[in-house]
């Protein structure tokens, strides 16, 4: 409503009485931000920790194996409810440990088991929901492994592999600068697909790679002069080296969209570059 003031009379006038209002302009009024009502804020307020926990997994991955793993776990126990996460004790664990192993799951399945239930109760510690975690104590199962489980190319296999691609088309130089970086980088596919333009940087006058891994962790590789040359060369034959916030490898061609300014999907970089 716009502000309202009676016209003044001026000193010493004695002529009729103008009693006129005067109507000032008036600045709109700012929009009020959003606040929360008294119910969401007492809501939220009552969010348990435990879904807090949860929420806060941002890999979608991570979160599917740990709603398995939690699932699991709530069953065998009987949790009917957040809160009742509360109650668990160090028997519980060591009983549910026990029958995974009666089920026959491989130790490194029973040791991923383990740990997101550790990870969900240092969470509850943090958060005074809890006074002690109580996977602490509780044995996981060793992994006997003599050998590591990704196995190893020779090094005339791995030439074999880069000289694979042809060198006369888009694809074939895409597809080269592709298995260099994932292969004198030791690149998880995800990892490579998720490289854009910009996380090529030189750093001290050595090109590196910035790479976003596992928990959003950055790390800052040194590119092999080997890959530096084809990704270059990928990069100049393609035309995005410009494109700073695109991704670094994309597609060729888009036959449902068009669009090929976008990422490549980690299943593609098995089965049509790796496996091709």
């Amino acid at each position: 409503m716009p502000f309202i003031l009676a016209e003044p009379t001026p000193v010493g006038y004695t002529g009729p009485m103008n009693d006129t209002p005067l109507t000032l302009p008036t600045e709109p009024a700012p929009v009020p931000a959003r606040t929360l009502t008294a119910a969401e804020f007492r809501g939220l307020a009552e969010v348990p920790p435990e879904l807090e926990w949860f929420a806060n997994i941002t890999n979608p991955r991570t979160r599917r194996a740990y709603q398995q793993d939690l699932r699991d776990f709530t069953a065998f126990v009987g949790i009917a409810r957040p809160e009742d996460f509360r109650t668990v004790t160090r028997a519980h664990l060591i009983a549910w440990r026990q029958d995974l192993e009666r089920r026959g799951l491989t130790p490194s399945s029973i040791r991923r088991k383990l740990a997101a239930l550790a990870s969900l109760f240092d969470y509850l510690c943090e958060h005074h929901a809890v006074p002690h975690n109580p996977a602490d104590g509780v044995k996981r199962p060793r992994a006997h492994y003599s050998e590591g489980l990704t196995p190893a190319l020779s090094d005339a296999q791995a030439r074999a592999l880069l000289a694979a691609p042809p060198e006369d088309t888009l694809k074939g130089q895409r597809d080269r600068a592709i298995l260099a970086t994932l292969l004198y980088h030791g690149l998880r596919r995800d990892e490579l697909c998720r490289l854009q333009v910009r996380d090529l940087q030189q750093r001290e006058g050595v090109l590196h790679l910035r790479i976003e891994g596992k928990g959003a962790k950055i790390r800052f590789v040194p590119v092999a002069p080997k890959a530096a040359r084809l990704i270059q060369a990928y990069l100049a034959a393609a035309g995005h080296s410009n494109d700073e916030a695109g991704p670094l490898f994309r597609p060729v061609r888009n036959n449902t969209t068009g669009t090929l300014n976008k990422p490549l999907n980690p299943t593609s970089i098995y089965q049509d570059v790796v496996r091709r």
